[in-house]
């Protein structure tokens, strides 16, 4: 069974592995390009104050992978990672488990809400909280705003970086061969993300979607796909054994 993987380069290579492995055949499309921070300058000097602040929150593995690039300042302040990704990342930079706070394993979603339940009272009126995140492709340092307002109503400072860029990717004619075949041949899309759903209307603004089929892994995202107008869009949690068990529930 073909299953097209939209995430970034580096993390769509791993999870193509990974399906390989399990009886796959991975097409690798992704559906957003990460580039360089757009202020290098800025993240040196948040990456330098990291340990002014009570917790650094990562959105994601390339936040992390960012943010460590910039060799940071980071041995005492809590790390927040909003799933399973962003908290392998982070061990894998050298973080000590016990310093790493993310939701629950066996929680409904792992995202900005479910990570909130876990961190909500470790913030006091005055502590400073970091928030590591991506930017868009005009420069603008973007995500993970529901929890930022949490953390400043319970009285602390909310700091903000870029890490990286997102950007459009730049595909081949050949990438949009592959995709458009893939729209209607009975391929599985993996969308983690509603801004990959975004870029492909505007890789392919004139493709029927009415017999693609997709899985999705944060209920707003299965909405963003459902509206390029995929006929079938199932919700998953975003962990891998979860995927594969909603591709192959829908064989």
């Amino acid at each position: 069974m073909a299953v097209v993987v939209t995430r970034p380069a580096q993390d769509a290579l791993r999870w193509a592995d990974q399906l390989r492995g399990r009886g796959f055949e991975p097409l690798v499309l992704p559906l957003i390009a990460i580039g360089p921070a757009p202020d290098a300058q800025a993240l040196q000097q948040a990456a330098a104050q990291a340990d002014d602040h009570a917790a650094v929150m990562f959105v994601s593995a390339n936040a992390v992978q960012g943010f460590f690039d910039a060799a940071p300042t980071f041995a005492r302040a809590r790390a927040w990672a909003p799933g399973p990704a962003t908290r392998e990342a982070l061990l894998a930079a050298g973080v000590a488990p016990a310093r790493i706070d993310a939701p629950a394993a066996d929680a409904g979603q792992f995202d900005s809400e479910s990570l909130w339940e876990q961190v909500a009272g470790q913030l006091r009126p005055g502590d400073r909280l970091l928030v590591v995140r991506g930017a868009d492709a005009a420069g603008r340092s973007q995500g993970r705003e529901w929890l930022a307002q949490q953390a400043a109503a319970a009285g602390a400072r909310v700091d903000h970086v870029a890490a990286y860029r997102r950007e459009l990717p730049a595909w081949s004619d050949a990438e949009v061969q592959q995709a458009s075949r893939a729209a209607g041949d009975g391929s599985w899309w993996l969308f983690s993300s509603s801004e990959a759903a975004r870029n492909l209307a505007t890789l392919l603004p004139a493709q029927d979607w009415s017999r693609a089929r997709a899985v999705a892994t944060h209920p707003r995202i299965v909405q963003s796909v459902r509206a390029l107008g995929f006929a079938t869009v199932l919700a998953s949690r975003p962990a891998f054994e979860d995927v594969v068990a909603s591709i192959e529930s829908g064989r």
